[in-house]
């Protein structure tokens, strides 16, 4: 909400400064986004009437003016603006004045000089000079009563403020100059000057028929004809003005007083050319079909989800929110009709963002406006299309359906002091609800507020607590420390923190990134293998329609985007959320039903698999074992398990399923080959995608003594078939009693001839495993040893079938 401070002072000018006023609407809890002056800074800036313009001897682009600034005497001023010409009054900075800095922020000081040998005693202004606007294409022309020799800064009032105030959604009645008038006269006691609107006359007794048909989407509706309008008619200068500061710019007359009314009362209007409307309106649910042309160009599909106003032949308007082009008024409008309605806000909820795009009607009309006083804003709009425009009005309509009831809240005094942190009595409470209008009556400690019907937002005493708060003043709330003892809550040594895992990853080399949650819906096809992905109902783009699944769509995308700059070597982590559908979750405070949102943690490794030094010769790209040795230190000191897998996205021979105490908690490989080609990749990269939940855990240290011994080597070579896994293995080789003596087992070798040999069939190969044996406290003998390592054959020969080589 923005507007001049000029406007808000007259409705409501308290005994404050500017910046006082912005105190006081911020702690009011209206807050005070930005104060900015209306015009920059700038010196000795009047009000000139060019008495003569004639054209410059040694120049055909200037002109020598000879301007009357109300000093006695004409000054000879040389300028080069196509319009400058006698009889206009423009602003005429005279010898001396300081302009607006320019690019170099400096001011920039006006001198006498000579302009191709002419004198030159001052310097008319455009209002890109004067930092008033952008417009440079001439001079500023000024109002024809504008006095000569006054200061232009009073004589445009430039020394006013715009205020611009950062409202949440419940502060509806806030949404208009006088709104933020009746709160500044509560939040300061100052008087508020209340509006009158005289009825106008009417001068003709025709009517437009309008029917309603939905009364749960328009409540009211009040409208009028006026005849003979002028719509080519000049906005007045203060209207202008007034606009400008709101951030709108003057459109038509008619245009300006429909937004100048909705910036004043915030009440949104619309005017339609009475002329090009077929029948009667009828207000009513859309119809699935039907299309309307908006006023911004755009054409839209309704269905019966969205209100609208139509005539017995087509959809003119949407309810509540933009106008459509068929019935807009135009240089040849004659006859206009206008409408101010109230609309439910459920019924304007919504709606918008389904357009993409918004506008000031909706962004009031679904937060709530006043049903009441629809007619009193007719008749003030009427007035001023009168007084501007001209025109005959005719009777005024007025057609109530139904209309909001506002059902009595009550605040128990005792309750409103202890959730405030402060004693308030009875006599506060009324008090400050008399200062904000709001009808209340007390009865033993309860206090009952009726809502005026401008105040959608009171519904229940949390709402009338909060009411009595700002109107006492947050700054007079005691601190007070908490009663409740503060315990540290140490976490368990058995976690690690998401900032542990970040920082270990960054220790080996890779850097994160933060992408988006909601991703392009062929990645979830072709990456996630997720038909069904969580889809977003207002998407803020139209290739990010689902929610992710997997990060591994993410991190691709921040590869491309690096490898198009240059980048040779990328490795990229994130931690974030993914969504899957559950319909075993239900609803909680974390929870959100039918979806299931775990935290992952992914990471990709592109390029050499050791940046360029000195010391080394340059390396092959990475492969998946380097990546695998990285998820490897990441899960450490926990041994993960690395199982054959498939995945959607993974090349299919190259892929591993990782798991953790016998459950399955995320896929390492590379990426496949068509995805590779799809992206457009160079040389293949390495991804893994793991559960967030299983990194952070940890088993806790448990100490045992250094062995006072050495421990003994022992090489063995074992025959399996090619289907015998490393890991199964290795299963086998620790399953083994050994008489609690095996401490490492390491396979060093991997033997598979071309062609059958002795000892092995075709079908065979052989595995050279180092044992190491120890004990604690003595020296293992030879009997120990060979038992030991006999123990392992026995149990490889059971659980995979494996035999010693001869």
């Amino acid at each position: 909400m923005q507007f001049p401070e000029s406007w808000l002072r007259a409705f409501c000018n308290p005994p404050l400064s500017t910046q006082q006023i912005a105190d006081v609407l911020t702690m009011g809890g209206m807050e005070v986004e930005d104060l900015r002056p209306v015009a920059p800074p700038f010196t000795q800036v009047v009000v000139g009437e060019i008495k003569e313009a004639v054209q410059h001897p040694n120049a055909d682009r200037l002109r020598v003016c000879q301007v009357d600034v109300g000093q006695g005497r004409l000054l000879n001023i040389v300028c080069g603006a196509p319009n400058a010409r006698a009889g206009i009054k423009v602003p005429t900075a005279l010898v001396g004045a300081e302009l607006p800095p320019g690019e170099d922020g400096k001011p920039f000081a006006i001198k006498l000089g000579k302009l191709r040998g002419v004198e030159s005693q001052g310097m008319l202004c455009s209002a890109r000079e004067l930092k008033l606007s952008e417009d440079h294409g001439g001079l500023l022309e000024l109002a024809a009563d504008a006095p000569v020799g006054k200061s232009l800064r009073e004589v445009l009032n430039l020394d006013d403020h715009v205020f611009t105030l950062k409202l949440t959604p419940n502060l509806a009645h806030a949404l208009s100059v006088y709104g933020v008038a009746r709160e500044l006269s509560a939040l300061t006691g100052a008087p508020l000057r209340e509006p009158k609107f005289e009825p106008v006359p009417p001068c003709h007794d025709a009517r437009l028929k309008v029917r309603l048909n939905a009364p749960d989407l328009c409540g009211r509706f009040s409208g009028r004809i006026i005849r003979n309008v002028d719509t080519r008619a000049k906005t007045p200068q203060w209207m202008v003005d007034r606009l400008a500061g709101c951030g709108q710019r003057s459109v038509t007359a008619l245009v300006d007083i429909s937004n100048y009314v909705m910036f004043e009362f915030g009440r949104p209007s619309h005017i339609f050319d009475h002329d090009k409307i077929h029948g009667a309106l009828d207000v009513r649910w859309g119809r699935p079909g039907e299309k309307l042309r908006l006023l911004n160009g755009s054409t839209i599909e309704v269905d019966g989800r969205v209100g609208v106003i139509a005539d017995d032949v087509q959809v003119e308007s949407l309810a509540g929110i933009m106008g459509g082009d068929a019935t807009a008024v135009s240089d040849d409008t004659r006859n206009v009709y206008v409408e101010a309605a109230f609309w439910w806000p459920e019924a304007v909820q919504g709606r918008s963002r389904r357009y993409n795009f918004s506008t000031d009607a909706g962004h009031r009309f679904e937060r709530g406006v006043d049903p009441s006083t629809t007619v009193e804003h007719i008749e003030h709009v009427t007035r001023l299309i009168l007084d501007i425009c001209g025109g005959e009005a005719g009777p005024l309509d007025d057609q109530v359906a139904r209309l909001p009831q506002r059902k009595p809240v009550q605040l128990r005094v005792a309750r409103a002091a202890r959730v405030i942190g402060m004693a308030v009595t009875e006599r506060q409470c009324l008090d400050a609800f008399a200062r904000l209008r709001l009808p209340a009556q007390a009865d033993n400690g309860v206090v009952t507020v009726t809502p005026p019907p401008y105040r959608f937002d009171l519904a229940i005493e949390e709402d009338l607590v909060e009411e009595v708060a700002r109107i006492v003043g947050y700054e007079r709330l005691p601190t007070t420390p908490p009663l409740a003892p503060i315990t540290a809550k140490l976490p368990p040594e058995s976690r690690r923190s998401r900032f542990a895992l970040r920082r270990l990853l960054a220790a080996l080399g890779y850097q994160e990134t933060i992408n988006f949650s909601f991703v392009e819906a062929a990645w979830e096809r072709d990456l996630a293998g997720n038909a069904d992905p969580v889809r977003l109902l207002n998407p803020i783009a139209s290739q990010m329609s689902v929610m992710r699944s997997s990060l591994l769509g993410s991190l691709l995308q921040v590869l491309k985007f690096n490898l198009d700059r240059k980048a040779d070597r990328v490795r990229i982590f994130e931690v974030g959320r993914v969504f899957r559908r559950d319909a075993s979750v239900a609803t909680t405070d974390t929870t959100v039903r039918g979806v299931h949102q775990p935290m992952h943690l992914a990471g990709l490794a592109f390029g050499a698999a050791e940046g360029l030094q000195w010391g080394r010769k340059e390396q092959g790209a990475v492969d998946f074992f380097d990546v695998k040795g990285d998820v490897e230190a990441l899960l450490s000191p926990r041994r993960a398990e690395f199982r054959p897998g498939e995945h959607p996205a993974l090349h299919p021979g190259r892929c591993a399923t990782i798991w953790l105490d016998g459950r399955q908690v995320g896929v390492l490989g590379e990426l496949h080959p068509r995805w590779r080609q799809g992206w457009e990749l160079p040389e293949p990269a390495v991804l893994f995608e793991i559960d967030l939940e299983a990194a952070s855990q940890r088993p806790v240290p448990a100490f045992r003594g250094v062995p006072r011994v050495q421990p003994v080597e022992r090489d063995i070579a074992i025959v399996v078939r090619d289907d015998v896994s490393h890991a199964d293995l290795m299963r086998a080789i620790h399953g083994a009693q050994a008489g609690g003596l095996l401490r490492q087992a390491l396979l060093f070798d991997v033997y598979k001839p071309r062609q059958a040999a002795a000892g092995l069939a075709a079908n065979e190969k052989s595995l050279a495993v180092r044992l190491t044996l120890g004990g604690m406290e003595a020296t293992l003998t030879d009997a120990q040893i060979e038992a030991a390592v006999q123990s392992v054959i026995d149990r490889i020969a059971r659980e995979v079938g494996g035999r010693l080589r001869s």
